[in-house]
């Protein structure tokens, strides 16, 4: 026997008014009845409802349920990112009404509290990801990451010479500008090349302010750290070794001395860290992760679907979720 799954307010007032529950002739329970017309029970009401809607509705009901139990210890954390998102959305209309008016219109909430619910519940959606895709990730990978991308830090000292651009500038005026930045920064290369100090050419020369006293020192950093030019070309530099060439990043031309590096960490100080950027990648990768992550999770809970149509529906709604990023990810690539 099919039990009812969903919980529907108005089939909630009607059932729990104060009076007697209206009945229909054929003994169910009412929703609407008439003077001459047979009335409209809460079956039907409730058929028609889990027709249209009860899926996304009902699979809302059961990740609520898992997520906000299994993860109570984020709640802080969930309710802190669902205002962050709010205010953002808010910086967008004039007043809370229009808000409150385009989160009805977009996402069919009546309050900005059931709102937020919703974003809490997506938050702890990506948490249950991350988790399930961090489970994915094998010792191999981790060890293959481990012997060709984690390396040690590194400190550097750079020499910036930035284009001197005007905002409205022309092309024109921006090449020639690049081109004598360029050039600049090659004369202070042949000045090393001639034995200059590059600590005392870093005080008269470098357009970085935050650091030409001391000689360009940028400290120590890692990869990731620097944009992706500046720091491939000083982890392929020797200790006290500068760039014979320009290395051109957003900020203009720097020239480049590497001054110390360091041992890379153990496996165990960075197996963590790891697992996360693995664990990224994976979910960046596979638009359809999110999806096995949710459906192994109920599976795990024990979730079972009384209502056949419904699980029937669940079952398709899955697929088409399968089916759908598939294709997306495919006619993006």
């Amino acid at each position: 026997m099919k039990k009812k799954i969903l919980v529907i307010s108005l089939i909630a007032l009607c059932m729990c008014g104060c009076g007697k529950v209206a009945k229909l002739s054929n003994g169910e329970d009412a929703v609407v009845k008439f003077e001459k017309l047979e009335g409209i029970s809460v079956d039907t009401l409730y058929d028609s409802l889990k027709d249209r809607y009860a899926v996304s509705i009902l699979i809302d009901m059961i990740d609520s349920k898992i997520l906000f139990k299994d993860y109570a210890d984020k709640e802080k954390e969930a309710e802190d990112y669902a205002d962050e998102q709010v205010k953002s959305l808010q910086k967008n209309y004039e007043s809370e009404e229009e808000l409150l008016n385009a989160i009805n219109n977009y996402y069919g909430y009546e309050t900005i509290k059931e709102f937020k619910e919703y974003i809490k519940l997506n938050y702890f959606r990506d948490l249950a990801t991350t988790d399930y895709a961090k489970k994915q990730i094998t010792d191999d990978e981790i060890n293959t990451y481990y012997d060709n991308e984690i390396v040690g830090d590194i400190e550097a000292s750079h020499i910036l010479i930035t284009p001197d651009v005007k905002n409205d500038a022309t092309e024109e005026e921006k090449t020639k500008a690049e081109e004598k930045a360029k050039k600049e920064a090659e004369d202070i290369i042949e000045k090393l090349n001639n034995g200059e100090d590059f600590s005392e050419l870093a005080k008269k020369y470098s357009k970085d302010d935050s650091n030409k006293n001391n000689g360009g020192a940028l400290g120590k950093f890692n990869k990731g750290d620097m944009e992706e030019s500046f720091e491939t070309a000083a982890y392929n530099l020797k200790v006290n070794e500068y760039t014979k060439e320009p290395v051109k990043t957003s900020n203009g031309y720097h020239i480049i001395k590497k001054t110390k590096e360091y041992d890379k960490k153990e496996l165990k100080d960075v197996k963590e860290e790891i697992i996360e950027t693995l664990a990224n990648d994976l979910i960046e990768n596979d638009k359809t992760i999110s999806i096995t992550a949710l459906k192994e999770l109920r599976k795990n809970k024990g979730m079972k679907i009384e209502d056949t149509e419904l699980q029937s529906s669940y079952n398709k709604y899955i697929n088409y979720l399968y089916n759908y990023y598939k294709t997306t990810t495919t006619s993006n690539e």
